[in-house]
């Protein structure tokens, strides 16, 4: 049966600082209603290649193809008309605006006279919101005063919103509590029911194995291999980051 056309690839990928290859001829691809991790330790490469699908890095090398066709990302802005989101680990959030203002930062909501339509950004927001996350409530709240379960859901529900279909999420459960990883994990679920494609970036083999449909793990700006994490264990996985050395090679 022939595969469906990934949402995203990233062929041959290629990206040098100086002398040394931070990301060397890597390839890989998510699908609608995938999450893949890009796991490995610092300095792997995992950062610089999803940087260079979000446009803040431009690639010396390589083709990024979005359902098929192939795409032209040298910013940000060019990311987004692809409908590539970033989440960062650390949220571009406005610490002392509720969950509205954030959701419509720079891209705000006005009534036919020109005024900030704030009842018709607070509506839409509630929409968004409830459908990502039921339990949220605190609509009015600075998001300073908000959990870092409940500010990643504000961000995610902003890319969301403006019709993501695409995400790259930065280590979205880094520093948050059992509960609040467990708000994002349903968050994540929510997302890929809904067709989007992720991309998380992460070194903890844990939260791969639970949020992660497969793994592509880097080592030294290559590619040691993309796994299906439920046929791998957790000590497969790490013998990947730390060894470079594809479970799939030894059962050969």
């Amino acid at each position: 049966m022939e595969k469906e056309t990934p949402l995203v690839e990233m062929r041959d990928m290629q990206k040098a600082f100086g002398g040394i290859r931070a990301v060397d001829h890597v390839t890989v691809d998510v699908h609608a209603g995938e999450v893949v991790g890009i796991l490995g330790h610092n300095g792997a490469g995992k950062s610089v290649l999803m940087k260079m699908l979000s446009g803040a890095i431009k690639r010396d090398g390589g083709e990024i193809l979005v359902n098929g066709q192939p795409a032209d990302i040298n910013n940000p802005r060019d990311a987004r008309d692809y409908q590539i989101e970033t989440i960062y680990q650390y949220l571009a959030l406005a610490d002392n605006l509720d969950a509205a203002s954030n959701l419509f930062l720079g891209r705000e909501l006005t009534t036919p006279l020109g005024f900030l339509d704030d009842a018709k950004m607070e509506a839409e927001t509630r929409k968004i919101m409830s459908r990502l996350t039921p339990n949220f409530r605190r609509y009015t709240t600075p998001v300073s005063g908000l959990s870092g379960g409940q500010r990643q859901s504000v961000a995610i529900s902003r890319a969301v919103y403006f019709n993501a279909k695409i995400l790259i999420m930065d280590e979205p459960t880094a520093a948050l509590g059992v509960e609040e990883t467990r708000m994002v994990a349903q968050l994540i679920g929510e997302l890929k029911k809904q067709g989007i494609g992720i991309f998380l970036i992460d070194h903890d083999i844990h939260q791969v194995k639970t949020l992660c449909d497969r793994a592509s793990v880097m080592k030294n700006g290559k590619l040691v291999g993309t796994v299906n994490v439920d046929e791998v264990s957790e000590d497969d996985l790490l013998g990947m980051i730390i060894l470079g050395k594809n479970p799939r090679e030894n059962a050969a």
